[in-house]
């Protein structure tokens, strides 16, 4: 299976969704949520977003789907561009697919011995092989301290450092090498999770994607239409619970003239939807997920 859909009943329901109502899958993946919210759209339309060009040999011949080749970041570009703004509801699984995991080529995983690549748009350039070995020290902090929040930042940069002036550091192996001796005892598989976390976030422009995304769903959704957000790591999941409070990243909410607060969404859910011990049971790596769901005020 290229990718299980996590949390599909419950994301699917959070869309209220209608027969006939305009709606957006902003990660195709392996199309289970897209196939799913085709099941109840008889007379609607769905427009899918994936960079990945794997993604595309998922797509499900649908006179009523249209699947675009690109990050969702563009989003509000092809909803005008589609004539399809505004729309009832918006999904979007921040997760990685499980064929990006599984495939021993595109070095997402520890589990392969791959070359460092991890691009979800192979047409760019830079890897994260090439942002290992060539970025500059302070840059290579920031990475790893705000996309892997890891208190060793400092001593794994000073580790990659020392490393690469003799040899280049290009597959996994060659990583574990580097920095295997600054793992926490017991939390070895957490500890590279979070390296090749903040090396992904980094190299796909991850943050930067979703403030652009989330910032466009305000103007093309309708009054009453609903967002609904899965993310699977902390900063993703406090970027979409501010957005949703307050309209921005930083949570705050703004006031008018008179003092009343402005506000864009409303939180359907408070607390942040997590899976049933079945589905971590039937699928482990939904075990960090969190669903979010918002209403356009």
């Amino acid at each position: 299976m290229y990718h299980k859909p996590v949390l599909l009943q419950e994301s699917i329901e959070g869309l209220a969704i209608k027969p006939d109502g305009i709606y957006v899958d902003g990660t195709y993946g392996g199309g289970g949520h897209s196939e799913e919210i085709l099941v109840r759209i008889p007379n609607g339309r769905l427009i899918a977003f994936d960079q990945d060009e794997d993604a595309l040999v998922n797509k499900t011949e649908d006179e009523r789907l249209i699947l675009i080749n690109h990050n969702f970041r563009y989003l509000k570009n092809f909803l005008k561009y589609y004539n399809l703004v505004p729309v009832d509801g918006i999904l979007v699984d921040l997760g990685v697919s499980s064929h990006q995991f599984d495939s021993n080529t595109r070095g997402f995983s520890m589990r392969h011995d791959a070359d460092l690549d991890m691009r979800m748009n192979r047409k760019q350039t830079k890897t994260a092989k090439m942002i290992l070995n060539e970025s500059p020290e302070n840059e290579l902090k920031n990475i790893f301290w705000l996309y892997g929040e890891l208190d060793e930042a400092p001593a794994i940069v000073s580790a990659i450092i020392r490393k690469r002036s003799a040899q280049a550091i290009s597959t996994f192996q060659h990583l574990e090498q580097t920095i295997g001796h600054l793992a926490p005892r017991g939390q070895e598989n957490k500890f590279f999770a979070r390296v090749l976390q903040a090396l992904r976030i980094e190299i796909n422009q991850e943050i930067e994607a979703l403030k652009d995304f989330l910032l466009q769903t305000a103007d093309v959704l309708k009054t009453g239409g609903r967002l609904v957000i899965i993310s699977y790591h902390s900063l993703e999941d406090r970027i979409a619970k501010n957005f949703i409070r307050s309209g921005n990243f930083e949570g705050i909410v703004e006031k008018d003239f008179f003092g009343n607060e402005k506000r864009i969404f409303k939180a359907v859910n408070k607390k942040p939807i997590v899976p049933s011990s079945r589905e971590v049971e039937e699928n482990s790596r939904s075990r960090s997920a969190k669903l979010r769901i918002a209403e356009k005020i």
